[in-house]
């Protein structure tokens, strides 16, 4: 659909009022090599009575949104002195705003998964490939669909914020575009404090079988390049999550979490027919604000996060069945104090430690971070995602359906039939 869509205005936004002009440095966790991308949101509105006037509110409260977030309107760098550390210099030079229509996608569209990976691209125009190549950190595009109806699509460096930082964010975007600052949000703070997350002596060095090395037995990593993958979209309601836990018979107590993540690792092992041999990983955030001592203050908005790693062999997770891998999940939880952070840290500072690929599944949980709940003045959406739907896992917010969950990913199309039906059929 690429020609389908037609970006009519393009606008760079900046704030109303003079921000600091300094250059602020990232942190270890934030300068990542597996960072360094994009986050991208895609929120979708049901048909909008007054477009021109929600077009004119939403470039508004986004230029008033950049004055607390104003490292969002400056741009991403590597530190002169090198060694992989990055920096945001700030001189106010904006966020970008685009504006486009569409005759090739309504609303109803949304409600299940796209043809292709890339099907709803064009929905952030701005496909920023290198972001430490002079890019915005912050690009939003409002897409008017054939129906009336609007998508927002928001593009955020990974390198700036992570998923509960820019959430945060869009939460201020959403309640400045209606004009109604809540008291959680004129109590907030909006902390750049980056040196909380600085490396530091650390006691051990502790295992991070995240970062090890492990033989592709399959030349698992060639097939998710060459073969097409295909896009999936499965909603658990609150009856299925619960009758999922139901099928865990451990003595420690599992929540919805676990039992899901380790139900679609399952589901997506056994489905890619791989050898019992090779060993296979669930790799998944967590956040550490409060898991750090002291913890992180309240408003802090950067990377706050360290990957899980739940690992085993085919083997073992096929024929061990779903309480083991729960309890894999759990335990990759568990693992993850004040110690283990800064340790993480220190691996990725000194030695630019990164996460393997091979035989790795990697799941981000948005169903946490408010999304459903974004209103900007024409009512919550209808559909939460993100713009491509990719190799890498969603568990995401159904609107109108609080406890229920839906999980995306794109899997191989030799694997596509057998794991949407492992997924949907918890008993196979």
């Amino acid at each position: 659909m690429g020609s389908l869509v037609h970006v009519k205005e393009a606008t760079v936004i900046t704030p109303p009022d003079q921000t600091p002009s300094t250059v602020l440095s990232l942190s270890a966790l934030d300068s990542q090599l597996f960072l360094r991308f994009t986050i991208e949101y895609l929120l979708v509105y049901s048909p909008v009575s007054d477009p021109v006037s929600l077009s004119d509110r939403l470039k508004s409260a986004l230029s008033r949104a950049l004055v607390p977030y104003f490292p969002f309107s400056g741009r991403v760098r590597e530190r002169p002195a090198g060694g992989g550390s990055l920096e945001v210099n700030c001189r106010g030079q904006g966020a970008l705003f685009l504006e486009a229509v569409t005759d090739h996608l309504t609303c109803l569209d949304f409600q299940r998964a796209p043809r292709h990976v890339t099907s709803w691209r064009k929905l952030l125009s701005l496909n920023v490939v290198d972001v430490l190549a002079g890019a915005p950190p912050l690009v939003v595009q409002l897409t008017w669909l054939r129906d009336g109806a609007a998508a927002l699509a928001v593009g955020v460096n990974h390198c700036v914020s992570d998923g509960i930082g820019s959430a945060e964010f869009l939460t201020l975007f959403a309640e400045l575009s209606r004009d109604s600052l809540s008291q959680t949000e004129l109590k907030r703070k909006h902390l750049w404090d980056r040196h909380l997350l600085n490396p530091s002596p650390v006691r051990d060095s502790l295992n991070h079988p995240e970062f090890n090395r492990v033989p592709d037995l399959c030349g698992f990593v060639n097939r998710f390049n060459a073969e097409r993958l295909v896009p999936t979209s499965v909603v658990f309601e609150r009856q299925r999550l619960t009758q999922l836990k139901k099928l865990v018979e451990s003595s420690s107590k599992h929540t919805s979490f676990e039992v899901l993540a380790a139900h679609v690792w399952r589901s997506w092992a056994r489905s890619l027919n791989l050898p019992s041999s090779q060993t296979i990983k669930l790799l998944f955030s967590i956040n550490v604000r409060d898991r750090v001592k002291p913890s992180l203050p309240s408003g802090f908005y950067g990377n706050a996060f360290v990957v899980g790693c739940a690992q085993t062999t085919v083997k073992d997770l096929t024929e061990k069945g779903l309480s083991h891998a729960a309890m894999l999940v759990k335990q990759a939880k568990e693992r993850v104090g004040d110690d283990h952070v800064r340790s993480v840290v220190e691996a990725v500072s000194k030695a630019r430690a990164c996460p393997d690929s091979v035989g790795v599944l990697i799941l981000s949980q948005w169903s946490r971070l408010g999304l459903e709940r974004l209103d900007f003045g024409f009512g919550k959406p209808v559909h939460v995602g993100s713009v491509c739907c990719d190799r890498y896992c969603l568990l995401l917010p159904v609107p109108e359906q609080s406890d229920a969950v839906k999980v995306m990913v794109a899997v191989p199309s030799s694997a596509v039939d057998s794991y949407e039906n492992l997924l949907t059929c918890p008993d196979a």
